[in-house]
């Protein structure tokens, strides 16, 4: 969160990242989150992870800053990226509940639209991973796909999450839930 014209930067796969704007305030900040709700509800992704972050968390986070800087909630506006399904080329078809890119986009559109905090930009979905430049000047956010070939990194990293995941909910007992 800042009200000087830097640069923030991040590489996304299946995270998504929002970049929200008072342009009055002059205040910027951006968020990158894993999923969407640590506990995702049916139709969501069933995969927990203690080092992840989650859009519900970080998308209250980065607006109540804004706010207690001094920014006004009808002046924010968002840009959204990244919602990769990046795990669909590693490993094919998989069931809907594992399409975290899918999750977090449809997470991140239908948060914003119920805020009132109009999505003034976006490039969500797709199967490549982006770097993404989110600029304080201008509010510009520049964008790079990554080409397939330097995308095995993003896969190999969301391939092992979601073997860890998947392993650790086989393991997880009822009393683990509560």
């Amino acid at each position: 969160m800042t009200s000087e014209p830097v640069m923030l930067s991040t590489l996304l796969g299946s995270c998504v990242s929002v970049c929200l704007f008072d342009p009055i305030a002059r205040l910027m900040g951006m968020n990158h989150f894993l999923l969407p709700v640590r506990n995702p509800s049916a139709g969501l992704p069933e995969l927990e992870s203690d080092a992840g972050r989650y859009g519900l968390w970080a998308m209250e986070i980065l607006i109540n800053e804004l706010l207690r800087q001094g920014a006004r909630r009808e002046r924010l506006r968002a840009k959204a990226f990244g919602g990769a399904n990046v795990l669909q080329e590693a490993f094919g078809a998989l069931p809907e509940r594992y399409s975290i890119g899918s999750a977090n986009t449809q997470f991140v559109r239908r948060f914003l639209e119920q805020d009132g905090i109009p999505l003034i930009a976006e490039d969500l979905g797709g199967n490549n991973g982006r770097q993404i430049h989110f600029y304080g000047g201008d509010y510009s956010v520049f964008l790079r796909r990554i080409a397939r070939s330097s995308a095995m990194r993003i896969i190999d990293e969301e391939r092992s999450y979601l073997r860890r995941a998947i392993a650790a909910k086989q393991r997880a007992t009822p009393a683990d839930f509560f």
